[in-house]
């Protein structure tokens, strides 16, 4: 699956996208096997009310399910202005 990082989500990851297998059944699943991969994602996933998901470009939930999910996107709230 796609993986895409927006904003300093990408910043503190140092990738604006990858590609990934998982086994994961949930976004928050996928979340604590990327946490557990680097000091890197984990600090940009410490704190997951600072983030938004979205899958196949629909905003979503972190324990929506990930089965036929082709791209999964991660992302500060926007603000308007």
């Amino acid at each position: 699956m796609d993986v895409l990082y927006f904003a300093w989500v990408r910043e503190r990851i140092g990738l604006p996208r990858e590609v990934i297998e998982t086994t994961a059944a949930t976004v928050a699943d996928l979340v604590a096997e990327l946490r557990a991969r680097e000091e890197r994602y984990a600090v940009a996933f410490e704190d997951l009310s600072a983030l938004r998901v979205a899958l196949d470009q629909e905003l979503a939930d972190f324990d929506a399910p990930l089965a036929g999910v082709r791209e999964v996107a991660f992302f500060p709230p926007m603000t308007g202005g």
